[in-house]
């Protein structure tokens, strides 16, 4: 027989097993909560000690600041001290008043001093050759253009044999009278007609007279025909070609330069105008080239423009190739000497508000002033404005001082 369910304290086996599994389950549930809780605590525990952390290197931050301004002060006084035992040595000089020349710089365009147009001076006709180009020498007289002249040498030609006939009608009358006077003292020719032959005579002569001066101013309108120049020059323009029909109304063909003399017409401001004067020497440098044109000037403006309060001097320049007329040039004229500081170029600086020097005071301080630069020679740069010449100037190393820098100066001679 097959045993039943045990049953212990009227509970079976069943509910025995079912107390067991709920019991698992209960211990099981316990567990995790146990976890949880100790996760959360752990993680608190991180955080207090991050906290912690941070309040820790805050405080050791401001300690650290604290001291550094503290040791910092220290070392500044120290660095002080330092820099006034080691002052950089700077070479510095007293330039003072030195005489120097006077210059005005001045712009303008070139142009030739004397300009010749050249054009019809005939009765034209049309042009048969043309011999120059622009850039050409010519001589006095030389022929520049060829107009033709078929019609006016076959009128030269008739006119040429009229003085012929008139002529030979002359010496007719001429014969006849000496033939008349030799009958007349025998008394076969009257007194009143010697006179009358005379008088044929004169006129015929007179007739081949009036021939040779029509004659001659026919050669002289031909030899007018062809345009020639003027004067010896340098032919500067060509306004003619072949073919082309002229007379007196077809304007300028040709422009030249008179002996090829050139001149800079000069722009300069009126307070300028009056320290320059006639033989006044320049220095001409045209626009692109590196060439210095001495010249002088020859020639002032009377009149000042209202308009741009400037005036006009012309500067008188010998021939140069790189001198053409309508160009742009640039000119130095001396304007006599004066007094002011001279300093080496090394000693002028320059920047965004002009050109100044560094000058070292009483105190050996670095300072700075501004200057207005005057001429530039070989000797140095002179300042117009800006020193009375009694300054320390710094003359090297300039570009590492600042205002205000304590230096040692060394007085170097100035420039002679």
């Amino acid at each position: 027989m097959a045993a039943g369910p045990v049953i212990v304290d009227g509970r079976g086996e069943f509910g025995v097993n079912y107390e067991r599994k709920v019991d698992s389950m209960d211990s099981l549930a316990g567990s995790t909560q146990g976890f949880y809780e100790e996760a959360d605590n752990r993680r608190k525990r991180m955080r207090l000690i991050i906290a912690l952390g941070l309040i820790a290197l805050v405080l050791a931050i401001a300690w650290y600041a604290f001291s550094a301004s503290k040791g910092g002060g220290a070392a500044a006084g120290d660095g002080a001290a330092g820099t006034a035992a080691s002052a950089p040595t700077v070479t510095v000089m007293v330039p003072g008043m030195q005489s120097v020349q006077v210059a005005i710089s001045v712009n303008g365009t070139i142009a030739a001093r004397r300009e010749m147009p050249v054009g019809v001076a005939g009765e034209g006709g049309q042009v048969v050759s043309v011999l120059v180009e622009p850039g050409q020498w010519v001589g006095a007289g030389q022929t520049l253009a060829v107009i033709d002249r078929s019609v006016q040498a076959q009128q030269a030609a008739s006119l040429a044999a009229s003085i012929r006939v008139a002529q030979a009608d002359a010496d007719l009358a001429e014969a006849e009278l000496k033939r008349a006077e030799a009958l007349v003292s025998r008394g076969f020719i009257s007194k009143a007609d010697m006179d009358r032959k005379r008088a044929t005579r004169d006129a015929a002569q007179a007739r081949v007279r009036v021939a040779q001066a029509q004659y001659r101013e026919a050669v002289a309108r031909n030899g007018r025909l062809n345009i020639v120049a003027p004067a010896a020059g340098l032919v500067l323009t060509r306004q003619v070609e072949p073919g082309q029909i002229v007379g007196a109304g077809s304007g300028v063909l040709f422009r030249m330069a008179k002996g090829g003399e050139m001149e800079m017409l000069a722009q300069m401001a009126e307070a300028d105008l009056q320290r320059v004067s006639v033989g006044t020497r320049a220095t001409v440098t045209p626009v692109g080239t590196d060439l210095q044109i001495a010249g002088q000037v020859w020639q002032e403006s009377p009149v000042i423009n209202p308009d741009t309060r400037q005036g006009t001097v012309r500067i008188a320049l010998p021939y140069s190739a790189a001198l053409r007329p309508g160009g742009f040039a640039d000119a130095r004229l001396v304007a006599g000497t004066g007094q002011a500081p001279l300093l080496p170029e090394s000693a002028v600086q320059s920047g965004p508000e002009g050109n100044f020097v560094l000058i070292v005071d009483k105190s050996n301080q670095v300072q700075r002033r501004a200057v207005k630069v005057g001429t530039v020679t070989d000797g140095g740069v002179s300042i117009a404005s800006g020193l009375t010449g009694n300054e320390r100037v710094v003359v090297l190393a300039g570009a590492f001082l600042n205002p205000g820098d304590k230096v040692k100066p060394v007085v170097q001679k100035s420039p002679q």
